[in-house]
C-alpha cells in the first residue's frame, strides 16, 4: 500500500454469538438470522390483492400492472415469435456459447436424474407398478428488474423438457428498454432451447396468470389470445413471486419458495477468507433482501473476512445493493463452539446454498440434511451452480429446504400407482380385505370383494 492510500475499512455483520450454549432445534431455528416477519405478511397482503385483480379482470389486469410495476403499456403480453428469433440471432457468440456449455451440462444431468418406472409382482398374479408420467402444461418464471436472468431460462426449461412436458410456457418481466419485451438475452436463452410460448409479464401477476388462467379479451386494455392454465408453476423470484406460489399452491403444483436468495458459508480456520467475502457479495448482489450467512467456530477468520468484505465490497459494481443486504437483519456470522454445532446451526437454518469450507469438508458435508443445495470445498463456489455445474439454482429459500426440494425432473413428473390382480391373486388376499373392511366399520369394501366370488 503507497503513502497516498487509506486502509479499507471493515464491513462490520450483526454477530450471533452461540458460543457455550446448548440449544434445542428451536432455539437454533430462532436465533439464525432471517427476514423481518413484517415484511413477509406486507407481501402476502399485496399478493393477494394482485392474484385477485388477475383472476377478476385478466388482460386488463396484466396491462394496468406491467404499467404499474414495469412502466410498460402492452395490449397483451405474448412475444411474438419474430422477437425471439432475433434475440437467438443477435445473441453475443461468447454468451451463446456459455449458455449452450451451460445447457449441455444440465441436460445430461437432468436425463441422469429420471426415475425409473417400477413394475413389482407382489405375489403370483399380482402386479403393482409406479410409473411416471409428466404433468401436461407448465409455467415457468424468470425473474427480471435488478439483473437479467437467461441462466433460469436454462434451470426451469431443462428439466421440465427432460420429464417430457408437452406444454412449455414461460414468462419474465417485460423492460422499457426493450420496447416492453423481456431482456433479449432472456429471449434468446428461450429460443435456444426451442421455447415459443414467452410472455413479458413478472411478478406475482405472472404466478396468478398461470395459475388461473387468462381468457381471450377484446377491445381497448383487454385484448388478446387467452393464456391457458397450467399444472405445475417453477421458478425463482422475489418475495412477491414466492408469496404468489404459496399462495396458489393446492391450484397448481410449485416446485418450492424459491424467494430472495441466500448463502450461508460453514467455515473452519482452515478457509480462505477473500473466498469468503467473495461468495457472500456474490449472492448479496442479487438482491438488497439476499441473505447472507457466515457461520465459523473461528472468531479470526470472521474478522479477517469483514476486513475482506469492506475491501471487496468496496470495489463491487452493485455497491450499493451489496452493503444494504450484508447490513439486514437477514444476513450476518454466527460463531459457534466447533463444527458439531455448525452442523447443527446449518441444519436449523436450511439454507437455500450452503459452502462447507473446513477441513474434511467432504466428511463435514455429508452431516447436513437441509440444504438445497451443498458445495463442498473451496473450489465449488455458489456461482459455479449459478451457471455451470450441471446442478439446478431454482432452490427452496426462507427455511423450506428443511422438507423442499430444488427444481429436477422429478418436479415435472407423477408417479402414477397401477395395481394389476389376476382373479386368483384376488382370492388369495380376499379375507384380509373383508376382515379389515369391518374392522374400519365399511363392510361395503369388503363386499366388493366377496362379489365377485359367489
Amino acid at each position: 500500500m503507497s503513502n497516498l492510500e487509506s486502509p479499507v475499512a471493515p464491513l462490520t455483520l450483526q454477530r450471533t454469538d452461540l458460543r457455550g450454549l446448548t440449544l434445542s432445534l428451536a432455539e437454533l431455528k430462532n436465533a439464525v438470522p432471517r427476514t423481518a416477519q413484517s415484511t413477509v405478511t406486507t407481501a402476502q397482503d399485496a399478493v393477494a390483492a394482485i392474484i385477485a385483480d388477475v383472476r377478476g379482470r385478466g388482460h386488463a389486469a396484466l396491462s394496468d400492472l406491467a404499467l404499474k410495476f414495469d412502466g410498460v403499456s402492452q395490449e397483451h403480453p405474448r412475444v411474438p415469435a419474430a422477437a425471439l428469433t432475433q434475440a437467438l440471432e443477435n445473441l453475443d457468440p461468447q454468451v451463446r456459447a456459455a449458455l449452450e456449455e451451460s445447457i449441455a451440462r444440465a441436460q445430461a444431468f437432468a436425463h441422469a436424474q429420471k426415475p425409473a418406472n417400477v413394475d413389482y409382482p407382489v405375489a403370483d398374479g399380482a402386479v403393482v407398478s409406479s410409473h411416471w408420467i409428466p404433468v401436461r402444461r407448465v409455467g415457468l418464471y424468470v425473474p427480471g428488474g435488478l439483473a437479467a436472468y437467461p441462466s433460469s431460462v436454462i434451470m426451469n426449461v431443462v428439466p421440465a423438457l427432460a420429464a417430457g412436458v408437452g406444454s412449455v410456457a414461460l414468462a419474465s418481466p417485460p423492460q422499457k428498454e426493450f420496447g416492453g419485451l423481456p431482456d433479449l438475452t432472456v429471449l434468446a436463452a428461450a429460443a435456444l432451447l426451442g421455447i415459443d410460448e414467452v410472455y413479458a409479464m413478472g411478478g406475482a401477476q405472472a404466478i396468478a396468470a398461470f395459475a388461473y388462467g387468462v381468457t381471450a379479451g377484446s377491445g381497448a386494455h383487454g385484448a388478446g389470445e387467452s393464456i391457458e392454465p397450467v399444472d405445475v408453476v417453477t421458478g425463482p423470484g422475489n418475495i412477491f413471486v414466492a408469496t404468489a406460489k404459496r399462495l396458489v399452491k393446492g391450484v397448481v403444483g410449485i416446485d418450492s419458495e424459491a424467494g430472495a436468495t441466500e448463502i450461508a458459508v460453514l467455515a473452519d480456520g482452515s478457509a480462505n477468507p477473500v473466498f469468503v467475502a467473495a461468495d457472500l457479495i456474490s449472492q448479496a448482489e442479487h438482491d438488497p433482501n439476499a441473505a447472507s450467512v457466515l457461520v465459523t467456530d473461528s472468531p479470526e477468520l470472521a474478522d479477517a473476512v469483514e476486513r475482506e468484505l469492506g475491501r471487496q465490497v468496496a470495489a463491487t459494481t452493485h455497491r450499493e445493493r451489496v452493503e444494504t443486504a450484508l447490513s439486514g437483519p437477514q444476513s450476518g456470522i454466527v460463531l459457534v463452539d466447533g463444527i458439531d454445532q455448525g452442523v447443527a446451526v446449518c441444519n436449523a437454518y436450511a439454507a437455500e446454498h450452503l459452502e462447507v469450507v473446513t477441513a474434511d469438508a467432504a466428511v463435514v458435508a455429508a452431516r447436513i440434511t437441509s440444504a438445497g443445495a451443498i458445495f463442498v470445498g473451496e473450489y465449488s463456489p455458489v456461482s459455479l451452480g449459478d451457471y455451470c455445474a450441471g446442478s439446478n439454482h431454482v432452490l427452496p429459500t426462507s427455511g423450506t429446504a428443511a422438507f423442499s426440494s430444488g427444481l429436477n425432473v422429478t418436479t415435472f413428473l407423477r408417479a402414477v400407482q397401477l395395481i394389476n390382480y389376476s382373479k386368483d391373486a384376488l382370492a388369495e388376499v380376499a379375507g384380509h380385505v373383508i376382515t379389515l373392511s369391518k374392522a374400519e366399520g365399511l363392510p361395503a369394501h369388503g363386499d366388493a370383494v366377496a362379489v365377485r366370488f359367489p
